[in-house]
């Protein structure tokens, strides 16, 4: 690896490489195409993209092997609690995708209710390092099964009591009748850096690399709200506006009594916000998303 070009780690494959490449493709870096699908280079700045297991990425951002990495919290933490080189890494900012939660769950019809019942019990688990912290931290003594995968079937086949596993939908709990009722922690994409990135000569194109990613992030939270307002009501809709500091308002052309007004939302807007701003008066209501943003 050159020490010019900067090193980032993302996973091969899975749902964190495909936000991981649309955060890459979002951000302006066009890959060039490799046999190798390990390693490709980008074609506009010196940026080397390696395509690895996330479990390894902790290890390889911490050995100094890669600069920088995209990883899920949940692999970091666990990985954290394990290795201290690990728990040293740097989180520069959170990438807002890949959001999970990891939560204990046992039997609909069982007598584990809260955490209190787990007591004295077995918890199955491919996170036994969050989930010994998570117990300790809580006072509760239990024993901590660590499985590679099919957690969710320990309870039915008499392996553990309860289980401790990520949860998107908790269609996969309710199909093996199972009912979570703490979350252990709540996960989503992070990038991180290494403890040699700062004397890496690309320096340059990490900061701007970051940059890039943080305007992708806040585009996409933000949206571009365009309406036609009574003069006289200006101020109450400005209030309704979500997460809008300053909007930008110009006059309408044959209009004294209506003014365009067009906003940079940085909050949800939901439909009940545009039917708030309608029953203040305002009319022809555009919502739009924002491809790009710097601050």
């Amino acid at each position: 690896m050159s020490p010019d070009r900067l090193t980032l780690a993302v996973q091969k494959k899975g749902r964190l490489f495909e936000g991981s490449e649309d955060l890459l493709k979002r951000a302006g870096v066009k890959l060039a195409y490799a046999r190798d699908a390990l390693l490709r280079r980008a074609e506009n700045m010196p940026l080397d993209v390696m395509f690895i297991r996330d479990d390894d990425i902790p290890n390889f951002v911490a050995s100094g092997a890669c600069d920088y990495g995209i990883v899920g919290e949940n692999v970091l933490y666990e990985m954290a609690s394990r290795l201290p080189r690990v728990a040293r890494l740097e989180t520069v900012t959170k990438l807002g995708f890949a959001k999970c939660k990891l939560k204990l769950a046992a039997p609909n019809e069982g007598t584990i209710q809260r955490v209190e019942d787990l007591a004295g019990k077995t918890i199955a688990t491919t996170y036994p390092g969050l989930t010994d912290k998570f117990l300790k931290e809580r006072g509760i003594e239990a024993e901590i099964i660590e499985m590679g995968g099919s957690v969710e079937v320990a309870p039915r086949m008499g392996i553990a009591d309860a289980i401790c596993d990520l949860v998107s939908t908790g269609a996969t709990l309710e199909a093996n009748g199972l009912v979570a009722f703490e979350t252990v922690l709540e996960s989503e994409a992070v990038l991180i850096r290494g403890p040699r990135a700062a004397q890496n000569g690309a320096a340059q194109t990490a900061e701007l690399l970051i940059e890039r990613f943080q305007g992708v992030i806040a585009s996409r939270q933000t949206k571009y709200i365009l309406l036609n307002a009574p003069k006289d009501r200006l101020d109450e809709i400005r209030a309704i506006l979500p997460g809008s500091d300053a909007p930008t308002v110009a006059q309408i052309v044959g209009r004294d009594d209506v003014v365009a007004v067009h906003a940079v939302c940085t909050e949800a807007v939901f439909w009940s916000t545009l039917e708030q701003l309608k029953g203040a008066g305002a009319r022809s209501i555009l919502v739009m998303p924002i491809e790009k943003m710097m601050a």
